[in-house]
C-alpha cells in the first residue's frame, strides 16, 4: 500500500518533464566581444556544475549495479566515499545533509542576487532569469524525492524500492543535466559581461 502511494506521488511529476524542453525556454542572448576575464565567471559556473554531473553519474552507475547485484556493499562504500551526498549520509544521517544546504544556498544566491540583477539587463534576460528560477523549483523537488527514495532503499533494499529509486534518479538526471547546460549557455557569458559573477 505504501509503495502505491509513493508511485502516485512520483508518477505525475516524472511523466511530465517537458517543462525543461528547450522549445519552451526563452531564446539565448549572444554577447559579443567578451574578454577572458569576462568569460571567467561562466567557466567557473561550468566547473561547479561539472562536479554535480560527476556525482550524478557515479550515483546512477551504482544504483544500476546494485540493482543488477553486481556490486557488494563494500564496493559501494569504497566507490562513494568521496561523494558529498554519501559523506553527508554518514555524517548527518541522511543522503542530502549539508550538501542540500549548499545547493539550496547556491540556488538562493542565484534566485535572490544573480537573477534579479540579470533581469535588469532587459526583457530577454528577465525571461531567462524567470525561467531559471522556475527550473530550480523542479530540480529541488526531484532532489528531495531522490533523497527520500535512496533513504528508503538503504532502509529496505527491495526490488520495488530499486525501481522507485531508478525512476526518480533518471528523472532528476534528465532534468538536472538539461538545466545545468542551459543555465551555463543562458547566463554564463552574462555573468562577466554585466559584472554579476564576482
Amino acid at each position: 500500500m505504501r509503495r502505491r502511494v509513493r508511485r502516485a506521488i512520483y508518477a505525475p511529476m516524472l511523466l511530465n518533464i517537458q517543462f525543461l524542453d528547450d522549445a519552451t525556454r526563452p531564446p539565448l542572448q549572444k554577447l559579443e566581444g567578451l574578454t577572458d576575464a569576462q568569460r571567467a565567471p561562466g567557466l567557473h559556473l561550468r566547473q561547479v556544475h561539472d562536479h554535480l554531473r560527476a556525482n550524478m553519474l557515479t550515483l546512477g552507475k551504482l544504483i544500476e549495479r546494485a540493482n543488477a547485484g553486481t556490486v557488494s556493499q563494500a564496493e559501494i562504500a569504497a566507490e562513494t566515499a568521496d561523494l558529498a551526498m554519501v559523506a553527508n549520509y554518514r555524517r548527518f544521517g541522511n543522503l542530502c545533509g549539508q550538501h542540500c544546504g549548499i545547493v539550496e544556498m547556491h540556488h538562493s544566491i542565484e534566485d535572490y542576487a544573480i537573477f534579479p540583477a540579470l533581469a535588469q539587463q532587459g526583457p530577454a534576460f528577465k525571461a531567462i532569469a524567470d525561467r531559471l528560477r522556475a527550473e530550480h523549483v523542479v530540480v529541488h523537488e526531484l532532489l528531495e524525492r531522490l533523497m527520500a527514495a535512496l533513504n528508503a532503499l538503504a532502509e529496505e533494499p527491495t526490488p520495488a524500492r530499486f525501481e522507485d529509486t531508478k525512476t526518480v534518479y533518471h528523472a532528476l538526471e534528465r532534468v538536472l543535466l538539461s538545466h545545468l547546460g542551459w543555465e551555463e549557455d543562458a547566463m554564463g557569458d552574462a555573468l562577466g559581461y554585466f559584472g554579476l559573477g564576482g
